[in-house]
């Protein structure tokens, strides 16, 4: 347990009331959500064995609606108009044309196992596009027929889609490909790109991000070329990625949610709240982000913080020394960064939290009084990377350190 020795200069500070909620479900043995989308009112969520769960009520409650999917295995989902594709493991696509109040296999053209494996889907305009474990198929009548359209793939295992205007992306276990003509050839574009496995891709206006076991990549160009963009992200293992309007999310492989607002320049913790971190998916629904977690069902927060403050990387706004450290850190709030506002029973509270490089929090203090300067014992914690989390003014202001 962290320890406070030593503080000074006491403070008020605002509370953070914005965090994760865990919805009622989906509820099943092991609750793991591969996918999930949205259409209209309605969420789908995608399950790694209990097939495909609807909410009409943003995740207040959650009903299986599997009439005819005789696959359970469901790793992709994609919306087009009023048509709801479900890609499974080994079963191949199922159409729902009612709110998945049914479903019917529409697997013509689909005629191996690696064919059947659906691991990605994507629509553009009234194409729809299937990522597979053996290329690209596209089918241009609503799943009723699928033809091949891998033509310049070098690497078949095609984990993600993404469709940006006439372009579409594939990312694969051999870097990212693009296509401008619908499919019917392929061109690598990877230049930058130093992972080449490619997990998630997401389009925000003009700005294609690649998520990959290396971290996130970011292209301006359709694909021309690549950055990686991964300041703040303490794990870059990233499996899901959304976007909404300036904000950007990604769902990592055991330390959580972390959101950017400025393009991916900077990253920060968004874990409020959230005990599962392993994040299969991510959707976002009106003013709320959702993630689909590795055994924990669906969960859910506003996108912005509820007192209307965002969290940015104000790292100019703490100071946390001396770094590296072995016993103490001291954590120094400038009074100018100081959030002073009250809730609503009169008392100033807040809360200083400590993450390891897994995103599991290893120090919270609700304080009703924050006094600045503040040092902590680390003693008792293991070497490695860390990040201090402070509320100030300008919103959640972040700082890392090493414990030597």
């Amino acid at each position: 347990m962290l320890a406070i020795i030593g503080l000074s200069a006491c403070l008020p500070v605002g509370k953070v009331n914005a965090q994760w909620q865990q919805t009622s479900g989906p509820s099943f043995s092991g609750g793991s959500i591969s996918c999930m989308a949205v259409s209209t009112t309605n969420i789908f969520a995608g399950t790694n064995g209990g097939g495909v769960y609807l909410s009409t009520d943003n995740g207040a409650s959650w009903n299986t609606v599997n009439t005819g999917l005789t696959n359970l295995q469901v790793i992709s989902l994609a919306v087009s108009g009023t048509n709801i594709f479900a890609g499974t493991t080994g079963g191949g696509v199922f159409l729902s044309t009612n709110n998945g109040t049914s479903w019917a296999a529409e697997n013509t053209g689909l005629t191996t196992g690696n064919d059947k494996t659906i691991l990605s889907l994507t629509t553009s305009s009234s194409n729809i596009f299937a990522g597979t474990n053996n290329g690209v198929y596209l089918s241009t009548n609503n799943g009723t027929s699928w033809t091949p359209a891998s033509s310049g793939l070098t690497n078949l295992a095609v984990l993600t889609l993404a469709a940006s205007g006439t372009n579409i992306f594939a990312g694969t276990g051999g870097g990212v490909f693009l296509s401008t003509n619908n499919g019917t050839n392929w061109t690598a574009v990877n230049s930058g790109l130093t992972s080449s496995n490619i997990i998630s891709l997401v389009v925000s206006g003009s700005n294609i991000f690649a998520g990959t076991w290396g971290g996130v990549f970011l292209s301006t160009n359709n694909g021309t070329s690549w950055t990686a963009v991964n300041t703040g992200l303490t794990n870059t293992t990233v499996y899901s990625l959304a976007v909404s309007g300036a904000n950007i999310f990604v769902g990592t492989g055991g330390s959580g949610v972390f959101k950017s607002a400025n393009s991916g320049t900077n990253w920060n913790v968004f874990n409020q709240g959230l005990t599962y971190t392993s994040i299969y998916s991510l959707i976002i629904n009106g003013t709320d982000v959702y993630a689909g977690t590795y055994s924990g069902g669906v969960w859910k927060r506003p996108i912005a913080q509820s007192d209307g403050i965002e969290e940015i990387n104000d790292n100019s706004s703490i100071e946390v020394y001396p770094n590296p450290a072995i016993n103490t850190i001291t954590i120094d709030i400038p009074k100018s960064s100081i959030a002073n506002r009250q809730s609503a029973d009169g008392g100033a509270v807040s809360n200083i939290e400590i993450y390891n490089l897994l995103g599991e929090k290893v120090y919270t203090s609700p304080l009703t009084s924050l006094c600045s300067p503040i040092t902590l014992n680390i003693t008792d914690k293991p070497s490695g990377v860390y990040m201090v989390e402070v509320k100030t003014e300008k919103g959640i202001a972040m700082k890392k350190f090493v414990k030597e």
